[in-house]
């Protein structure tokens, strides 16, 4: 969460170098490219946490899903700013997709998922979004923020209804 919260910092306060109508800069490429690597990275962390120690098949596609859009995400870097928003904008409902089939999966077993079913659909949506209107005349990379910030938002809430299902439960 702390990543997306710095990361959100970043491009609201250079968010004027992000809304050239042509060309990413170099920031808002390197921004771009950083956050579905960070997914995939997070992908990992959480299942070594979660003690399993690899991937299921959810997992690997989360990751390999994070891996390709950055590639992608360079190549579009170089290209204009609707090509980063159309890879940005399919990541991002592709990446709501799978957080919705984990969470729906997680919901018996684990219990309090509902942020994550909440956040999942919002990505798929503002995914969705982000895609359509990437070729807009008005479209700026400054509008991925917002997308970043719920993001955060939810997965704290998240944090907060798992650590309270986890108290009732030792009770």
């Amino acid at each position: 969460m702390a990543f997306s919260l710095v990361w959100v910092a970043l491009v609201l306060t250079t968010s004027a170098s992000l809304k050239s109508p042509d060309r990413v800069t170099a920031i808002a490429g390197v921004l771009l490219v950083v956050y579905p690597l960070w997914d995939a990275g997070a992908t990992i962390l959480e299942r070594r946490r979660a003690g399993t120690g690899s991937l299921d098949r959810v997992g690997a596609v989360n990751v390999g899903l994070g891996l390709a859009t950055s590639a992608g995400m360079a190549v579009a870097a170089f290209s204009t700013v609707r090509a980063a928003l159309l890879v940005f904008g399919v990541w991002a409902l592709l990446a709501g997709a799978v957080q919705l089939v984990v969470a729906l999966r997680r919901r018996r077993t684990v219990g309090a998922q509902w942020p994550m079913i909440v956040s999942g659909g919002q990505s798929v949506l503002a995914g969705a979004v982000i895609a359509g209107t990437s070729g807009s005349a008005t479209s700026a990379l400054s509008t991925v923020a917002g997308y970043s910030a719920f993001g955060a938002f939810w997965f704290l809430v998240s944090v907060v209804a798992l650590g309270v299902r986890a108290r009732r439960g030792s009770r």
